[in-house]
């Protein structure tokens, strides 16, 4: 019997892309192993209507609607949980605003049938779908920082090879059964931002590889699905999650990072959101220097989840 998998979809108000994702997952070469879980996210867009409307009588796609909007990790954690008592051995994490190539699952399926690691495809620009967004992906030496390899590079076959790599963006990522018990589901203490980060570093640790399958091809529209970084919400997670994820991960021994790597990335930590500080304060944007001081503050408090602020100072 050949293995099913389950592409978990993460909605919130996503209702302009959703069909079009869906629609290229349904037209991919193993069609008949795929089940769609779409999560929403108690969309306000009418998207979930929406959904229910074109997909709710299609046996192939289920939908499981949230009552709050609890995140991008909580909600693909349910969507994996769903998908495992479904007795299902893989769990591609797609986000919604992307359209897949016909192979595209085929080919990552196989390369975790492989190498039994956590398997990420080559991710092209929707809008330039010559253009490279992220071929696999590393850390720098010393701060850790995220780097997408072939980032804004032309696609001419220089990342055409398939091979292992340290990151995996969460734009589409390819997760077995196995691996979700070793590594365990996404930390829903971020919300949104650095959860692919931190899950990533926590592969390694636990011995756990990840490979970039380069014939695996995902479109996507960037920033889509989370409206872009110019916003107060995204300056308070970026800001709270980065802390976050290296203070778990660059604490001591046999850690993704030293405790010494740690200390310089808060000294490259504070300048960053120092200078960030005084660009906003000078272009007048008082509501992403708050986000940005509200997110340090509840780190320093540990509070977690989603971001509350007083709307008027949105």
């Amino acid at each position: 019997m050949k293995k099913q998998i389950s592409v978990i979809l993460v909605n919130y108000n996503g209702k302009k892309y959703n069909d079009a994702c869906i629609a290229s997952i349904l037209g991919s070469t193993i069609r008949e192993q795929i089940q769609i879980v779409v999560v929403d996210n108690a969309s306000t867009d009418g998207s979930l209507e929406a959904l229910r409307e074109t997909w709710g009588e299609h046996g192939q796609v289920h939908i499981l609607a949230l009552d709050d909007n609890y995140g991008f990790s909580k909600a693909n954690n349910e969507g994996i949980r769903y998908a495992m008592e479904q007795g299902t051995e893989y769990y591609l994490l797609l986000n919604n605003d992307t359209e897949i190539a016909p192979d595209a699952i085929e080919q990552m399926m196989r390369c975790g049938e492989e190498t039994g690691a956590i398997v990420v495809p080559k991710v092209l620009y929707a809008d330039r779908r010559d253009v490279i967004w992220c071929a696999g992906g590393t850390f720098s030496p010393i701060l850790k920082k995220t780097i997408h390899s072939g980032l804004n590079q032309t696609d001419s076959g220089q990342f055409n090879r398939s091979g292992r790599c340290l990151f995996a963006n969460g734009c589409a990522i390819l997760l077995s059964r196995r691996i979700v018990e070793k590594v365990g589901l996404l930390d829903e203490r971020f919300f949104l931002y650095y959860e692919d980060v931190e899950y990533s570093m926590r592969a390694w640790e636990k011995q756990t590889h990840i490979y970039y399958c380069a014939k695996a091809v995902v479109c996507h529209k960037v920033n889509g699905s989370t409206g872009g970084n110019e916003k107060p919400a995204n300056a308070y997670y970026i800001t709270r999650n980065w802390l976050l994820c290296n203070s778990l991960h660059m604490r001591g021994k046999g850690s993704f990072g030293s405790r010494g790597q740690f200390w310089l990335f808060l000294l490259y930590f504070i300048c960053n959101r120092l200078a960030w500080l005084l660009i906003w304060f000078l272009q007048g944007k008082r509501a992403m220097c708050r986000a940005l001081l509200r997110g340090m503050g509840d780190f320093l408090v540990k509070k977690w989840g989603r971001m509350h602020m007083d709307k008027k100072k949105n």
